[in-house]
This record gives C-alpha cells, sequence and structure tokens, in this order.
C-alpha cells in the first residue's frame, strides 16, 4: 500500500508539472506576444506632420486631485500641438478645491481662454461618477465641433508631444481609438513589487497585437490616456451606451471595435501618472476596484481565476523544491519562462532584473487582492472610486 500510495503522489506531482510548464508554453508562445511590446512603444514612433490638424477637446474628470490637478492642466495646455486645443476640467463635486487649483494653473501658464472648468452635476441613476463627468464635458460647449476627444485621467502629466503623436497615429492609421498607458510610479517597495505586474497582467489580458488586429475581437485601452473620434463616439451611441461600467475604458474600446472601429494601444516612459502608493493596501484597493468587474461578478469565474492564478504562478515555485528530479526540473522550467516574459517589463520600468523572480509573490498579492474584490461587492462596496461604490448592488436573488 505505501508503494502504492508514493507512486501515487509521484505521479500526480508530475503531471503538475507538466501542466505548469505548458501553461508556460502557450502563453510565452501563443499569448499574442503580449510581453514583447517593442512595437508598441510609442516613444519610438516616428514623427511624421499632417497637412490639417483635426480639432481636439482634452477632456479631464476629477473629484478630489489637488495634489495633482495643477501639474496635470499645465502638461496639457502646454502641448506642442499645431491644431485647435481646449481643455474642459470636469470637478465632480470635489471638496479640496481642485476645481479653483485648475483654473489658477491655467492662468499661470497664460492659458485661460484654452481651459473651461465645468461644476459636476449630481450623479444620476444608472451612471459611474467618472462617466457622468466625462459625458459633461462632451457636452460643454467647447466640445460640439471637436474632431477628436482626448479624454486623461486628473493625474497624468504629459509630455509636450504626447497630443500631437496620438493624433498622428490616428490620422496615419484610419484609426478611431489610441490610446496610451502611462508609467506608473515604482519609487516604494510595495510600488515596485506590484505595480509592473499591474501592466503585465494587463498586457497578458489584452495583447496590444490583438488589441491592433482588425480580425480578433479582443479589445482594450488605458483609460488615463483615450483619443476617441467623434464619429466613432457617436457610432456606439455615446457614453450613455456604457454609463454604468466600471471598467469604461476597455468596454470603450470594445464598443467602438464591435462597430467596426480600428484601435491601437501602446506604452509611454514620457507621459507619467503622478500617483504614488506608499502601501500595500492602496495598491489593494486599486486592484480590488475593477478585480471582481473583470470576471462579471461571477462566484464560477471567481472560483476559476483563483485556481487559475495558484496553478499558473505559485505551482512552479511549489515543484521546485519537490525531491523527483525531473518533477523540479520541469517546475524550474516553468519558473524561468515566468520570468523571461516578465522581464521586459522589468526593464521598462527600469528596474533590476532580479525582480523578474518575483513575480510569483506578486501574483500571489493579487490573487489575494481579487478575493477581496468579491467580498466587497457582496457587501455592497464594488467599485470604489473616490468614495463611491460604483458596481451595481448585488441582488437577493443573485
Amino acid at each position: 500500500m505505501g508503494i502504492r500510495t508514493e507512486w501515487g503522489v509521484n505521479s500526480l506531482a508530475l503531471i503538475l508539472a507538466i501542466v505548469s510548464l505548458l501553461i508556460w508554453v502557450t502563453l510565452t508562445f501563443l499569448r499574442g506576444a503580449f510581453w514583447q511590446f517593442l512595437e508598441f512603444d510609442d516613444d519610438l514612433s516616428r514623427q511624421e506632420t499632417l497637412a490639417c490638424w483635426p480639432r481636439v477637446v482634452t477632456i479631464v474628470p476629477a473629484r478630489d486631485e489637488a495634489e495633482t490637478i495643477g501639474r496635470t492642466v499645465d502638461s496639457l495646455v502646454k502641448q506642442d500641438y499645431a491644431g485647435e486645443l481646449c481643455v474642459v476640467v470636469v470637478d465632480d463635486h470635489s471638496e479640496d478645491g481642485t476645481g479653483q487649483l485648475a483654473l489658477e494653473s491655467a492662468e499661470r501658464a497664460g492659458a485661460r481662454p484654452r481651459v473651461l472648468i465645468v461644476r459636476g452635476a449630481a450623479l444620476e441613476g444608472g451612471w459611474t461618477g467618472k462617466l457622468l463627468a466625462m459625458q459633461q464635458g462632451v457636452e460643454s460647449g467647447v466640445a460640439r465641433e471637436a474632431d477628436f476627444f482626448w479624454f486623461t485621467d486628473a493625474d497624468i502629466e504629459h509630455a509636450p508631444d504626447t497630443l500631437r503623436r496620438i493624433v498622428q497615429r490616428a490620422e496615419r492609421d484610419k484609426l478611431d481609438l489610441v490610446s496610451l498607458m502611462a508609467l506608473s510610479q515604482v519609487n516604494s517597495f510595495p510600488e515596485r513589487l506590484l505595480i509592473p505586474p499591474f501592466l503585465y497582467f494587463f498586457l497578458k489580458l489584452y495583447p496590444p497585437s490583438w488589441i491592433a488586429s482588425r480580425t480578433r475581437k479582443t479589445a482594450g485601452a488605458a483609460g488615463g490616456c483615450i483619443l476617441l473620434r467623434r464619429t466613432a463616439l457617436e457610432r456606439i451611441g455615446g457614453l450613455a451606451a456604457i454609463r454604468g461600467e466600471v471598467i469604461d475604458d476597455c468596454t470603450m474600446a470594445r464598443a467602438v471595435k464591435r462597430t467596426g472601429g480600428g484601435l491601437w494601444m501602446g506604452l509611454t516612459r514620457k507621459s507619467v501618472s503622478l500617483r504614488t502608493y506608499t502601501s500595500f493596501t492602496e495598491i489593494q484597493d486599486l486592484i480590488a476596484r475593477t478585480a471582481f468587474t473583470q470576471l462579471g461578478y461571477s462566484a464560477l469565474a471567481l472560483a476559476g481565476t483563483l485556481l487559475g492564478m495558484s496553478v499558473t504562478y505559485l505551482l512552479p515555485v511549489i515543484i521546485t523544491f519537490s525531491a523527483q528530479a525531473v518533477v523540479w526540473r520541469l517546475g524550474m522550467a516553468a519558473w524561468a519562462l515566468m520570468a523571461i516574459t516578465y522581464l521586459p517589463t522589468v526593464r521598462f520600468y527600469r528596474m533590476s532584473p532580479l525582480w523578474a523572480a518575483a513575480l510569483p509573490l506578486a501574483a500571489a498579492f493579487y490573487t489575494y487582492a481579487t478575493w477581496v474584490s468579491a467580498v466587497r461587492y457582496w457587501m455592497g462596496r464594488g467599485g470604489q472610486w473616490k468614495g463611491r461604490a460604483q458596481a451595481p448592488v448585488k441582488s437577493s436573488a443573485e
């Protein structure tokens, strides 16, 4: 009996090791080369000129952003853009003087006539706060004749050539939506451990090459910087068509692609997020805000995700400690592929390559945060954003 039991345990370990390696072979070679994003590094894009530059209206939904709004507005009004550019800041019931600080920043830059501060309307049923603020920007007087809307977060400082580069790409490649993932801060230990994986996991879910493909259904965008053609917004039914979505950026991208629009999403180090995370709790909240939403609020999808994350990221580490040579070698091979695919992301953040080996630890944290996201939803606190619970309330029938 003891021999049979040992044989069974050894066989199970070998099967798990083979499964683990197969997962990483598949992700490495069959997932749209999501980890090889050099061609989607927009900082390397060629600079061109246009005969006629379209009119752009920048819309900034802002709620309690006193610490960052000044630098954000300053970077927007100082864009090196040859076309007409107006900036609309929608102050969504801030209690820290966000609107006034945005106005003062525009005045210091000598750009007051090009900046409109809109006072946020009362939150309407069925709308998330951010999308309602964006809608008010779209409905503002200066936005009526816009060719493009540039939606950007109130905590991002853009390089002077950001708008020029994304407009060039949209016009050159006849795209309806162009998005850039801004560079996040990686100064504190929690940031260095957990922020690069955020980008890595996002790209794994939404491979940029699949987003850009006209033949694939995959659609994604980075909400901090989205250039959207007006005609595309009208074609999808306006922002009202996605008014209740917590993950508004990717939902918008899906709607645009579904109606025949072309997409492109890239990365940049030139536009920088001013948001800092000094504790693990802050990053947990960042993840938990949308993790369960991404799973469609499904308990079954949650269970599958928790299991999948454990098998994919934690199992390779566990089996490297096996006494069976073939098992620990397979586990080491899977862990090596994991680190190799993560390394370009680590290098993008200009961190030591040694951080590539820490991805399993980060994955464990993300798995826990996903569980927290589900618990918060079940408690009626899902989709937290600026003090608001934006996920739909779970009904008693669910």
